[in-house]
């Protein structure tokens, strides 16, 4: 006999709302089960003295929904086995154990689904009527929303808070999303009664008496001038308006090259925020940073070039590819490992098929200091390097010899400068160490001592501008003394 199940919807505990259809699949079944008694219409069956049985015994075994799911619809197919089985659940559509049903469908089975009444349907049946917006409805349960995503100018119900952890998980959610003291509606329990949708407050989602399965809340759309938190989908609305036909004058007239230093200079205060440990104002400047990538995005757009889903698709892409030890069949164990298969990878990507493609690769719109380290990695990695740091010190004076010739001649010296520097920015990399990082603090530490330096001639009753060279180095000396018997202390 092939094993088969019927799921029906209950909806939300009323018997009035279940459908002629459902009933009649109530009244009929030969093997009856809910998912739990606790629910309007078990109340019901037992008037009708229509015999059931549930799934609560399992919700005591099971804390993870996921296995509770995986138990439910094990359990269901098992019993199928002795006869057609019909599962009752709040609403299928949603509900957890019937897609783990789908999931764990025998060859052989038969799985129906009939039509019902959904949550969305109930729930939004007893909104005032200024809340009913259902376009773009999303319908989530409460055990979904902590990974989930959301767009907050699209209405929201949330299913099944059938815990205070749960509701207080779900509330951490939403005011990332939404104000604490938005007006949210609160469906509580009817399980025992059919109590009325109360408009609470956001922050006192997780403060109520009780919770159970039938517990959900709507969120109604909130357009951005009626939020203080704001999403990605925000700030792409954002620039479509100020780059409208009645948006911002400077706005709608940006080009890419135009925007390009603006590009580079947030990504700068963004590392400088690093530096400087501060968090907030990281997350500041990461917004700085993203509001130009966004703004690259509108203006490729209005070219018809490329969209803001060309740039997401583009890099999710390119990460998908290149983690194939995550999302394929390579397989690394260690960060090197990794590192090594991405460059793998992204030759492979890129069609370079020789090592000096792979060096024109490095793109010349690095700093300077960055693209030198960068080319001279990617040569060492097929051996055209120093084994250490030592080896490679004599070329610097090797360049710095060709620098001085150049000088003693009168000839410009541009060409044996930059030999120089790269020189330099070799030993730096060989000593484990980044030259832009250390050129950034040698500067700050020039900033520091000249200060230094020109306080201690104020403090002499003297000035900058009336000291020779070498007076000036006499303070300089003594800042440096100073500096270095307070690093011994």
């Amino acid at each position: 006999m092939k094993p088969t199940i019927t799921v029906v919807s209950l909806g939300p505990g009323d018997p009035q709302l279940l459908t002629l259809q459902t009933a009649d699949a109530l009244r009929t079944a030969r093997q009856l089960v809910l998912r739990t008694e606790q629910h309007g219409v078990a109340a019901w069956l037992k008037e009708q003295e229509i015999p059931f049985t549930t799934m609560d015994a399992l919700y005591d075994e099971y804390w993870d929904f996921d296995e509770l799911h995986t138990a439910i619809a094990r359990k269901l197919w098992h019993l199928a086995e002795s006869g057609p089985v019909t599962y009752a659940v709040m609403d299928a559509t949603t509900d957890g154990s019937v897609a783990a049903l789908s999931a764990a469908m025998p060859q052989d089975a038969k799985l129906t689904r009939l039509a019902g009444l959904s949550l969305a349907d109930a729930y939004l049946s007893a909104l005032p009527e200024a809340q009913v917006h259902t376009s773009g409805l999303r319908i989530l349960p409460a055990m979904d929303c902590e990974n989930a995503q959301h767009d907050p100018r699209l209405p929201l119900l949330i299913t099944e808070i059938d815990s205070p952890v749960l509701a207080g998980t779900v509330k951490l959610w939403l005011t990332d999303l939404y104000d604490d003291e938005m007006s949210v509606t609160l469906f509580p329990s009817t399980v025992k009664s059919h109590r009325k949708a109360i408009t609470i407050p956001l922050m006192e989602l997780d403060r109520q008496r009780s919770y159970d399965h039938t517990v959900a809340v709507h969120i109604p759309a909130a357009p951005m001038a009626a939020r203080q938190r704001f999403c990605f989908a925000d700030l792409v609305e954002i620039l479509d308006i100020l780059r409208g036909d009645n948006g911002c004058p400077w706005d709608r007239e940006q080009t890419h090259e135009s925007l390009r230093k603006y590009l580079i200079e947030e990504a700068y205060e963004a590392t400088g925020a690093i530096d400087e440990g501060d968090i907030d104002h990281l997350a500041d400047e990461l917004g700085d940073v993203l509001l130009q990538v966004v703004f690259h995005a509108n203006v490729g757009k209005s070219h018809g070039d490329f969209t803001i889903s060309d740039v997401t698709s583009n890099i999710c892409r390119k990460m998908i590819y290149r983690h194939a030890h995550i999302f394929g069949t390579d397989k690394c164990s260690t960060a090197d490992e990794v590192s090594a298969n991405w460059e793998k990878l992204k030759k492979a990507e890129k069609g370079l098929t020789s090592q000096a493609s792979v060096l024109a690769d490095v793109s010349k719109g690095l700093p300077a200091l960055m693209r030198a380290h960068k080319v001279q990695k990617k040569a060492a990695n097929v051996g055209f390097d120093w084994d250490t740091a030592l080896e490679a010190l004599p070329k610097i004076n090797e360049e710095a010899a060709e620098v001085k010739a150049e000088l003693d001649a009168n000839r410009d010296p541009a060409e044996e400068l930059g030999d120089l520097l790269f020189s330099c920015v070799n030993v730096t990399r060989l000593c484990g160490l980044d030259a832009e990082e250390l050129l950034k603090n040698a500067t700050d530490k020039f900033i520091s001592r000249f200060t230094s330096m020109e306080n201690l001639i104020i403090s002499a009753g003297k000035s900058l501008e009336g000291l020779t060279l070498s007076e000036m180095d006499v303070y300089w000396n003594q800042v440096k003394s100073m500096q270095r018997s307070s690093c011994e202390d």
